[in-house]
Formats: C-alpha cells, structure tokens, sequence
C-alpha cells in the first residue's frame, strides 16, 4: 500500500494510510463494526470529551510523577486541538460496537498520540515517543475513560436539548396569551364537556412540557458522578494513589461542570441506573409531546368536516391525488419521533438489564440510544416550534359558535337546577335537535332570560365561578 505507514499491535502488523491519525486499533474497528454507518464523529461533543479526559489524565499523570512532563504537555495541547474540532473528521468508528466502548477509546488515544507526536516534530506512528497506550490512555482503562466522557456529553447534550424544549413552550405560553379571549368546547373522550379559553388549552401544553425542565436537570445531577480511576473494574489498578481523585477535579475544571467522583468504584463501574432514568426521562417528553401532537391534529382537522378550531401553517401540498389538500406534517412527523425515542428507551432499558458482573459492556448501544434520543427530540422541538406553533391561528367565531350550539353547557345548570333536570335537558336537546337555551328558557320557563344571561356570560363561560 502506497502513501502508508505499518503499525503493530499484538495481533499482527497493518498498513495505515500515511495521512490518517488513527492507528491500527480504529482500522480495525473499521473492518470489524460496520453497523449503524453512523461514526463517531457525528457527535461532536462526545469527541470534545474523551478530549477532556485524555487531557484531565495527562496533567494528573504529570502530578504524580508518572507522565514525563514534556509528553503531558504536548498531549494536553494535542487534547485541546481535539476538543475544538480540528479532528472530528477522524473519529470513524461505528456507535454501535463491541468491546464496551474500547474501538471508541482507542480511536481517542491515536488520534491524540499522533496529533500530539506532530507537535513535538516527530512523524505519526513513531509511537516510542508519545504511544496511545503508555502514554495517552497511562492511568486508564475504557472502562473508566468511555463513561466518563459519554457522561460528559450527555451533560452538555442536554443543556441545548432542554434550551430548544423551552422555547417551544415559550411559544405554547405566548399562543395561550394571544387566545385566551377565544371560547371553544373542551371535550374529554372525544365528547363535548364544558366551556373553555383556548388560551388555557394552549398554556396547560406549555405547563406540561415546563416540567419536563425540571426532570432533565434531575437527569442531569445524576450523570454527573463519574468513576474516573477506577481503571478495569473500579480497583484503580495501575493508577497512582491520588489519581482518581486528581483526574476529577482536573475534569471539573477542563469541563466547568460540577462532576464528582462516586463513592464506590466498582459499584460506578458498572452501574447504568442513571443511564435508564434519563432515557425514561426522554421517553416521558416525547409522550407528552406526541400527546400534544395529537390534540393539534384533531384541533386542525377539517377543514368542513372535523373540529376546525385553529389553522395549522400550511407547508407542503398534502396529497398527489387530491388536490388542495393540506396535511398537519409537523406534527406527524414530531409523532414519529416520538415513537423512536419510545422505541429507544427500551433499548437502552435491554442494554442496561444485560450488564454480567463488573461491568456492562453494552454502553455502546445505550450512547447511541440517548445521544439519538436527544438529537432528534432537540430537532422535533425546534421544528414544532418554527414550523407550526408560532403560526397557528384560531379559528374565533366557529369555535364560539360550537360552544353555543353544545349540549355541553347544560352542565352550568347543574347548582341551578340539579343534576337531574340538567340531564332530561339534555336528552331532549339531543333527541329534537334544539338548543339547550331553547328546551330550558323558551319552552319549560325553568330560568329567566336574566338568569341565562348571568351564567352565560362569555367571561363566566371562560373562566367560571359558582352561580346557584
């Protein structure tokens, strides 16, 4: 193979290509996990923190005296070239692989060695001077470096995931202020029930997804333990005394996060308790969202023969066969992503139940569980909101007029004329097709036009209070 250089590893000797920093352990992650074609690199901030804890375990090394300084130094700056993106590009392993993360670790530590081994003026590969092993992962296995930094990423993940996730119901609280004047019918089980502001409707979607704010930043608290040091099984085997508790506070530094060491080791090590709460977390979000989905399409449907109580944006013609027809896609397509984040939980749900022992080397699958999760959730959220939200309009007069023709305001007469009254009301209303102001004032004479008129106001409609 031309334009090569030859590495080695214990299972023989491969060509890699001259201009690739990764080395002989990522070619063959290459040729073994061709699975999701999806590469590392696609999560860019999962390679701005195996980065950082590359980087946090050099100047620790350097400490304690067991990393020349020099090698520390040039790996630390080799890390920070990494950790800004300059690298991205050759972080090709597959998400999903075997090995319990170990193609993704070592893919970090070549690409760091020989980025590192430029910088001091040596060529790639002349590992005797800066080796991926020895030296950039000293102090370390997968099995403590891998969590740590997918840890890292789901942190800095979800800071944009839950920022998106507020603005969409920043949007659902400014549409619930802009129709709070507007009367509709809300219904439960899909039959007409009492009176109400759209604006409530709109304002309880916003209250429903703010709660979520508050799981994800639980989620996020949770992550934040790491078992950085405890090297293969949480033993800290062939990490100095001091390292674990050093590389942490280096990490907290690099990282600005508030991340802390956990108390037993070989408990961290193999522990995804934390991993199956968020993607619970993710999955409960993307059940309220597909829920609000929902109301959305049948709130738009129509537009003669459904509820027609708002307009969705129109963005695309709906059919190749029926011409005019215009479909509620965003919210379709946010349903769907719904769906695989529900489907993704119970991956991650598999994964973290099929840990043997001391460890769990199905983490590979649960990063790209969660790291998807968050992606396409953050993507739906903004799409909802750009796309449809924020150009929703209500359709006044016909929902108000819905209200009006109801059945379904007999229920304020219940303090007025009980229960069982209220309901013949009703029946004969239902059966003769008139309107209930017609069987209960026009013809029985049960209340007076003054007394309709002060429970049938448009503001006591809204926002009732009790009138006996």
């Amino acid at each position: 193979m031309t334009n090569s250089r030859l590495e080695h590893d214990f299972l023989g000797e491969r060509a890699i290509p001259e201009h690739a920093y990764y080395g002989i352990q990522t070619l063959r992650a290459l040729e073994n996990f061709d699975i999701t074609g999806i590469p590392l690199r696609t999560e860019p901030l999962f390679v701005q923190s195996l980065a950082y804890v590359k980087k946090a375990a050099a100047l620790a090394n350097k400490e304690l005296g067991v990393l020349d300084a020099n090698i520390a130094k040039h790996i630390a700056l080799a890390c920070d070239k990494v950790a800004v993106g300059q690298y991205d590009d050759q972080f090709l392993t597959d998400m999903i692989q075997g090995g319990a993360g170990t193609s993704v670790n070592m893919n970090a530590n070549e690409v760091i060695a020989n980025v590192a081994l430029e910088l001091m003026g040596h060529q790639k590969g002349e590992y005797q001077y800066c080796h991926p092993n020895n030296h950039v992962n000293c102090s370390q296995s997968t099995n403590d470096a891998y969590p740590t930094a997918f840890r890292i990423a789901l942190s800095n993940k979800l800071v944009g995931y839950a920022q998106t996730l507020g603005e969409l119901a920043d949007a659902f609280a400014a549409k619930g202020e802009e129709f709070r004047n507007v009367l509709k019918m809300g219904r439960t089980q899909l039959q007409d029930a009492v009176p109400m502001s759209m604006g409530d409707e709109f304002k309880a979607f916003a209250t429903n997804l703010r709660e979520e704010l508050l799981r994800i930043e639980d989620s996020r608290r949770l992550i934040s333990e790491i078992n950085m040091g405890a090297t293969a099984i949480g033993t800290r085997v062939n990490a100095p005394n001091g390292y674990a508790e050093l590389v942490t506070e280096h990490l907290r530094t690099i990282t600005g996060l508030d991340l802390s060491l956990a108390g037993d080791l070989i408990e961290a090590t193999y522990d995804t308790g934390a991993y199956v709460q968020l993607s619970g977390v993710l999955k409960r979000t993307a059940v309220k969202l597909s829920k609000i989905c929902n109301d959305l399409r049948l709130l738009s449907s129509g537009p003669r023969t459904g509820f027609n109580e708002i307009n969705l944006p129109p963005l695309q013609p709906g059919s190749s066969i029926m011409p005019g027809k215009v479909n509620p896609v965003v919210p379709e397509v946010v349903n769907q992503t719904a769906f695989y984040v529900i489907g993704a939980d119970l991956t991650v749900t598999m994964a973290a139940e099929a840990g043997q022992l001391q460890l769990n080397v199905m983490e590979p699958v649960i990063s790209f569980a969660l790291f998807t999760s968050i992606s396409y959730m953050t993507r739906a959220c903004r799409t909802l909101r750009e796309k449809c939200v924020v150009g929703i309009t209500a359709n006044v007069q016909h929902a108000e007029n819905q209200v009006r023709n109801s059945i379904g305001i007999v229920t304020q007469l219940n303090p007025v004329l009980g229960y069982e009254t209220s309901a013949e009301i009703a029946k004969e209303a239902l059966r003769t097709g008139k309107s209930v102001y017609d069987v209960a004032v026009t013809e029985r004479g049960l209340l007076t036009q003054a007394k309709w008129d002060e429970i049938f106001t448009f503001e006591n409609l809204i926002r009732p209070h009790f009138i006996q």
